[in-house]
């Protein structure tokens, strides 16, 4: 697939399904690259689906479990394995190459595992390790960048779009650029805040709400906003009363697990849930304790030592460091 291909390779966060219809009359905004005509909601490449094989999940922490949230609504008799790779978090602080070789040693552990896709649930491992990693594993890869540009650049109807994410993300310019590349104008702000108060309990408290209002209340006119962390859907409701209903959020969080749902096309299947196995680089209990927070822990914790991630990864591994 050609990156002309890859980029349409994404569909809408299912929650805007009411407003998406709304505009199915309409002519969308089209950015500059955007295909004229395109429908609101895109095809994506399909993949061979094996129900007998799990999805791989990772994230340097927690908040990628909003990522499996979203994928077992619409998964639920898939199993899948999450890897939370809380020894080395966070990676927003580390350097490029080095979480470069974090995500390669943690897809690795995954394919290992057998695993039939794998889903990097984390800003910072999207940005810097694709699309790169998944040129060379023998797997669909997938991140949670690409999406939410791509939902946003389909939404906005001003041309004008927003990004929340933590430092990192944010410095990086993952977002920015891509949405500029697309022609929008973007505005984008750092809420580091953000993850302390979802990870202690506080997402729906008032501290929550004046720290929305903090970061955001200097926005200019946008009418399209990317949570562009994978804590912040837990943030939704605060931020959305701040921003107001002309403000569309857009969780990557969402559009991603809809779009592995699309990619897949699993049939439709009854019987027993999925199972969900975690592995944890750090201290289990410390894991599960935050992982309240994101809604809990469901299936088997197993704790992991975060060098056999390094003895997975074959000794000379060729990066690309762009």
């Amino acid at each position: 697939m050609n990156a002309d291909e890859r980029r349409y390779d994404y569909c809408f966060h299912p929650r805007l399904s009411a407003f998406i219809g709304g505009l199915n009359s309409l002519e969308p905004y089209r950015s500059r690259g955007s295909r004229p005509g395109a429908p609101i909601l895109e095809e994506v490449t399909q993949h061979e689906y094996d129900p007998g094989r799990p999805i791989g999940v990772f994230d340097s922490g927690v908040g990628g479990l909003t990522v499996l949230k979203a994928l077992r609504q619409r998964l639920p008799h898939q199993d899948f394995l999450y890897l939370g790779d809380t020894a080395r978090v966070p990676y927003g602080r580390k350097p490029r190459e080095m979480v470069q070789e974090f995500a390669s040693e943690v897809v690795e552990f995954l394919i290992g595992k057998g695993v039939q896709a794998v889903v990097i649930a984390c800003n910072t491992a999207s940005a810097c390790a694709l699309p790169e990693l998944a040129e060379r594993t023998p797997a669909p890869v997938w991140g949670v960048i690409e999406p939410g540009v791509e939902a946003a650049c389909r939404m906005t109807r001003s041309g004008s779009v927003g990004v929340i994410g933590t430092k990192g993300t944010i410095a990086s310019g993952a977002y920015q650029k891509r949405l500029e590349a697309r022609g929008l104008k973007v505005w984008a702000q750092a809420c580091p805040m953000f993850v302390h108060l979802v990870e202690e309990g506080l997402a729906d408290s008032p501290e929550a709400e004046l720290m929305a209002r903090y970061y955001l209340g200097h926005r200019p006119q946008i009418d399209t906003l990317i949570l562009g962390c994978t804590h912040y859907p837990v943030l939704h409701e605060v931020i959305q009363r701040v921003t107001g209903g002309s403000v569309s959020l857009v969780s990557s969080a969402e559009v991603t697990a809809e779009m592995v749902k699309q990619a897949l096309m699993p049939a439709a299947a009854n019987g027993a849930p999925g199972r969900i196995t975690h592995y944890v680089t750090g201290d289990v209990l410390a894991y599960k304790h935050t992982a309240e927070a994101i809604g809990g822990v469901e299936g088997e914790l197993i704790p992991l030592d975060v060098t056999t991630l390094a003895r997975e990864q074959p000794e000379e591994t060729p990066y690309r460091i762009v």
